[in-house]
């Protein structure tokens, strides 16, 4: 079974998420790359270095210099030809690419699989995270989105796979590119980071989250996360946003501040290695999940716990 992987890269580096879904991949079989973009070469040859990688299939072309999903689709469905199943990290990109290419093959979309059960059956979240089904497909042709913190990260080194030049489909014509708007942080990427420190709306502004959250997290050199609660409050940007609706986590360690523990919120960090919660609330249900418990004020606690680092 031959599979191919989508790439995500990003000023010039093949992204962690990328990592998990080649370790999905290759449960299925042969792993081929796709890399896509504009001045990709770097970027190609990183990827062929990729433990278990065979081939790397790179379009180096202006219509696909910022990804966007209704020129990189027909690309991959072209590539579909000579595979059987087309792999995406389940990021904003995949998740934009993945299902324009289950459209145009005419097949079912499997979403944020956890495991590979087999060449045809997987194992999905459902319920927020509260039940896990498997699914199992007929399709000749796999389309599947991969959870990245289901799996361990392929190696980045020790690879020797081929690099192919592929012909680009060109623009398609049906959308442009107009401009982004990225949050740059001195901290760790919030997907990739080993700690992270999240707030929730019993932080009652925004100057308090910034005030409580952001020493702790320069202290033990963490992400900055935040529920749904204190993003829709306007305390931080919605790129905070851990959850279901948000970033899906599973740092080695993550500490939850005033966060009551919604489904929702729990859907997205509960595959962290350790959970510190801190709450007032000792009834909260983020104590169900936590390693580690703290029932406190929050206002006290956290200033403490910095004082001690």
């Amino acid at each position: 079974m031959k599979t191919l992987v989508w790439v995500e890269h990003e000023g010039g580096a093949v992204k962690d998420a990328t990592l998990s879904t080649v370790t999905a991949a290759a449960k299925l079989g042969e792993v081929h790359l796709l890399v896509a973009g504009q001045g990709v070469g770097g970027v190609a040859d990183a990827a062929a270095k990729i433990a278990g990688v065979g081939k790397v299939h790179v379009a180096d072309d202006a219509a696909y210099a910022n990804a966007l999903p209704e020129n990189v689709a027909p690309l991959v469905v072209e590539l579909m030809g000579h595979h059987d199943a087309f792999l995406a990290p389940a990021t904003a990109n995949g998740k934009n690419i993945a299902p324009r290419v289950a459209a145009l093959l005419d097949v079912m979309q499997i979403s944020e699989i956890l495991s590979v059960e087999g060449e045809d059956s997987f194992t999905r979240p459902t319920y927020a995270g509260n039940a896990i089904a498997t699914v199992q497909s007929s399709d000749a042709k796999k389309v599947i989105t991969v959870r990245a913190t289901a799996f361990e990260k392929a190696v980045r080194e020790g690879g020797s796979g081929s690099v192919e030049a592929v012909p680009g489909k060109g623009d398609a014509g049906l959308s442009s590119f107009v401009g982004a708007e990225i949050s740059k942080s001195e901290r760790p990427e919030l997907t990739s980071a080993k700690v992270i420190v999240s707030g929730g709306r019993a932080l009652q502004n925004s100057e308090n989250f910034h005030a409580i959250i952001e020493p702790l997290a320069d202290k033990l050199g963490a992400a900055v996360g935040a529920s749904r609660a204190a993003v829709d409050a306007g305390y931080v940007p919605n790129d905070y946003q851990v959850g279901q609706t948000g970033k899906i986590v599973a740092p080695e360690v993550y500490i939850a501040v005033g966060i009551s523990g919604a489904i929702q919120h729990l859907a997205g960090m509960k595959d962290s290695k350790t959970i510190i919660a801190i709450n007032k609330d000792e009834e909260a249900p983020i104590f169900q999940v936590a390693d580690i418990g703290l029932v406190g004020d929050l206002f006290k606690v956290v200033p403490e716990l910095v004082g001690k680092l």
